[in-house]
Order: structure tokens, then sequence, then C-alpha cells
């Protein structure tokens, strides 16, 4: 559609002046071409104006202004430009700084004077090489990882995933030990990266029915023991390695979940396991970006979220968040949030869920229209 037309009827929906719908045109303009034009999963022909107008049609005329209010004020939408910016700072910020702090402490030096000390600069170099990075989900963006730190990282420690057969292992394991001439070294670091984390429960937690841990790091643990197994005493990682965990983006709450998970599962796991495990964030969203964090502040958005809302969007995976009503989105977050790539499900149902409502058990559901369509991970 024309974006004039697609402004002309979005004024006529919501009933705005003349002045207001000059005001509002501009600013619609200007967010469209800045950022809302570049979400990756608005249908065919397409964009962030024609998707606004169908939104906005599913609420009720006395309720539209409040939908685009929420819209207008408190939607945070991070963009390409934002992710590539926590993409690139990854390894100055983050990495760089564990290699200087890990060779300072086991030479007992200030910080200051590895850089400076030819042999403290080969040990940091030596083991920016015995570091490897896997990726948790493709949002990890290894392949950019590779490209903001060539000469730096080589393309033998930047893996897609962390699932990968022995062989795979083997290869990593091999060439690290050509590039150091040495044939007996292994990985001291490993960074699993991800995009984000609204609750950490896909990375890890508890199972109280099954009585065990689930989630991506037992995954990862599985795979590392499976291919230890094969090697026999050839092991992947030295005694002394340490597991760090990356996110660009994660809630205030994801990160203080992540944190008292790892220090439980630190006490579980046993054996050949990491001497220590580290998260770390790109950014971390405030305290109270939750539309429910503070009373009153959302109160009629919320309202929008419980009468237009569909139970066919709960799923035996959504779940496993702890919330069995979603309006709230995925272990009820309560998240104003997009990422370009993807809506998260931790975002209000609003936002991104779509069916086509009807009889759920004897009451009518109403059909739920999304503003940034969300690819399911699961079907």
């Amino acid at each position: 559609m024309n974006q004039d037309l697609g402004l002309k009827v979005l004024g006529q929906i919501m009933g705005w002046s003349d002045d207001r719908a000059r005001n509002e045109f501009e600013w619609l303009r200007l967010m469209a071409r800045l950022k809302y034009d570049g979400y990756r999963d608005f249908q065919a022909g397409m964009r962030f104006i024609e998707s606004l107008a169908t939104w906005l049609q599913q609420f009720a005329l006395d309720e539209r202004e409040t939908a685009y209010a929420f819209v207008r004020r408190t939607l945070v939408y991070i963009g390409p430009s934002e992710m590539q910016r926590l993409v690139e700072q990854f390894y100055p910020r983050t990495v760089r700084d564990r290699l200087i702090c890990t060779v300072a402490a086991e030479r007992g030096i200030p910080r200051y004077r590895v850089l400076a000390d030819a042999d403290a600069r080969t040990a940091s170099e030596r083991l920016r090489r015995q570091t490897l990075f896997m990726g948790l989900s493709d949002g990890a963006r290894i392949d950019t990882i590779r490209h903001a730190n060539a000469g730096l990282l080589n393309n033998e420690q930047l893996v897609q995933g962390t699932q990968v057969d022995t062989e795979k292992w083997k290869d990593l394991l091999d060439n690290l030990r050509k590039d150091l001439g040495d044939p007996e070294a292994r990985f001291r670091l490993v960074y699993l990266v991800d995009d984000f984390a609204g609750t950490g429960t896909s990375f890890l937690r508890y199972d109280e029915d099954k009585a065990k841990w689930k989630g991506k790091l037992l995954r990862f643990k599985d795979s590392v023991e499976s291919a230890n197994d094969v090697l026999g005493g050839d092991k992947l990682f030295a005694d002394d390695w340490e597991l760090c965990i990356h996110h660009y983006v994660v809630s205030f709450a994801a990160a203080a979940a992540i944190e008292g998970r790892l220090a439980k599962a630190a006490e579980i796991f046993n054996g050949s396991w990491a001497r220590a495990m580290h998260a770390s964030y790109g950014t971390i969203l405030p305290e109270d970006l939750p539309i429910d964090a503070v009373p009153g502040r959302q109160d009629d958005f919320m309202k929008l979220s419980e009468k237009y809302y569909d139970p066919k969007i709960r799923t035996k995976h959504t779940d496993v968040g702890g919330a069995t009503h979603l309006g709230l989105g995925y272990g009820g977050c309560a998240l104003p949030l997009v990422l370009d790539h993807n809506t998260p499900n931790n975002a209000v149902a609003l936002l991104w869920a779509e069916t086509d409502g009807g009889d759920r058990d004897g009451v009518f559901a109403p059909a739920m229209r999304p503003l940034f369509r969300r690819r399911q991970r699961h079907a």
C-alpha cells in the first residue's frame, strides 16, 4: 500500500482531526523509515503503517487511543544498528577484559601491566586462541563476531551452534594445537553466546516434574561429555577451563535468574565440568520496563491484553515459563519489546500473537492480529 494512503486510512480508523493527523503522521513517517519498516517478518507488501492500521482495527473505537498510545510512548524496538553495536562491543568490552584479568591474576600483576609486559602479552594472545565461541541460536551472530574481529579471532574458534559431532570437536582441537604449535593444548575459555533472554528458562531451568535440569546449557554439557568419552584421555578442555555465557540483551529479571541458576548448577555439576561459570550481558533492560512493574501506569492497556486474548496461543512449550495466561507474554514478563529479527514471546501477546479466534471450550475468543508477526520456534 502507498504510505500516504496508509496514513489516510489510519487517520480515519483513529478518527483524528486534521491537526492531530498532521502531527502523528510526521512521527509515524519518521519512525517507520528509521526503525519499524525494517522488521523482518512483515507479510509481503506490508510495512509498519499498514500493519498498525490492521492491528488497531481489532480494538473497539474507544480503545484504539490506548493501543496507539502504547505504541507511541511505551514500545521498545531494538533495531539492527543497535544489535550490531552490541555484537561489535562483545569482544573489546567483555572478552578482552576477561583475558586480561585472567592473565593478570595468574601472573600476580596489575591488569594495566599485561599489555606492557612481553611475557604477559604473549600469554594473553595464547589464551585468546584457547577461547572457543559457540552460538546458542541464530541470534548469536557468530558470523558478525568473526567479521568484527578479523585478525584477532580465528575461524576455527567460532562455531555456529553447540550441538556438534565428535569429528567437529576433534577438528577444533586439532586446529588449536596446530596454531599454537603445542600438541597438548586445550581450550581454556568457552563463550556461549545468544541474542536475548527474557526469563532464562530456555538456557537453564529445573524441571520439577522430572526432577532434573534442562535447557541449552545441559545440551551443551551432554555434547562435551559425549565427545570426551570418544576422545578418551585426550579431553577438549584444560582442567581449569571456565565457561562464560553472554547475552546481547537481557531483561532485569532474567539476569538475576541466570546468575542464581548458574550458582545452583555449579553445586550439582561434577566430574570434568568447568571450574567456574560466568554470565555477562551487552545490555540489561531497566527493572521497571515491564508494563506491570509500576502499579497503575499501564492499567488500560493491560485490560486490553485480557480482553483481546485467545487461549490457543498457550502450548506445552509456553507452560515451561510458569504462566498459563499469555496476555503478558511467556513467563508473564510483560515486556513492551520488539527485536528487529523477531518479536520475543516474552513481549505482551498483543504485539505478536496471531490467531483466527473462535470457540474455546464454550467461550468465544477474539481473533488476535499481530503488530509485529512472530516467527514461532515451536509449531
